[in-house]
């Protein structure tokens, strides 16, 4: 298994799953997650503040979370979500919707049985988040915190939305990731931060495919390919 934490705009995301095509493991977004159960707040009028409110929506939705790198997806309700997600209302939501303690007990929980799940039948997992390394899976034998400068971050945030065909600029980008990084690295419950022993990668200048050879490299030398 590896754990990828890190900040917004690193490129976890896609670099978490190009690493587990390569080890033809699994790949969990965990963030996906707190963006539905965000979207489900939403939806029910609640505010995502109000943590007894989200608390008891987070009861209630019902989450499928896809594993393969190639088409994760998620769904909310039996809704395939997986654009909605990205839209800029639920990106404003998800930061205090995931700071309620419930929310992040109730989708830990689920977080663990897929990896364990995963491990069980295919042998691998890579996971991305933000406390993998730290809460959800300590015991990971490698964990990774994937870092860039907030400049870097936010023109790959506006690049990626702008192909998603949603409008950015690299000011407004700049200003969310400045927000995410505070409110996820100061938040009571979980905050945001490197584990003890995780080694970190800093890709403000490297491209996607020299981060996935940097990750590869240390998954080679802790001896963790799949073999089956």
């Amino acid at each position: 298994m590896v754990a990828l934490d890190g900040p917004a705009g690193t490129g976890k995301s896609t670099v978490a799953k190009r690493l587990a095509s390569a080890l033809d493991a699994r790949y969990l977004d965990t963030g996906s997650m707190y963006r539905a159960v965000a979207l489900a707040v939403l939806r029910a009028g609640v505010d995502p503040a109000d943590q007894v409110k989200v608390a008891e929506v987070a009861d209630t939705a019902v989450l499928l979370v896809g594993t393969s790198p190639e088409k994760p997806g998620i769904t909310l309700d039996g809704d395939d979500v997986s654009a909605e997600i990205r839209g800029p209302e639920v990106s404003l939501a998800v930061s205090p919707v995931s700071a309620t303690r419930h929310v992040r007990e109730v989708l830990v929980a689920q977080q663990r049985a897929i990896i364990a799940d995963a491990l069980d039948h295919v042998g691998g997992i890579v996971v991305e988040g933000r406390d993998i390394g730290t809460v959800v899976s300590p015991e990971a034998p490698l964990k990774v915190f994937l870092t860039a400068s907030a400049d870097a971050r936010a023109a790959r945030r506006t690049k990626q939305d702008s192909a998603a065909g949603r409008q950015s600029t690299v000011d407004a980008a700049l200003a969310d990731v400045q927000r995410r990084d505070r409110y996820d690295s100061t938040r009571a419950v979980s905050p945001m931060k490197a584990a003890d022993d995780a080694v970190e990668v800093d890709n403000t200048d490297l491209d996607l495919a020299g981060t996935v050879t940097a990750l590869l490299e240390l998954v080679e030398r802790r001896g963790l390919r799949v073999t089956g």
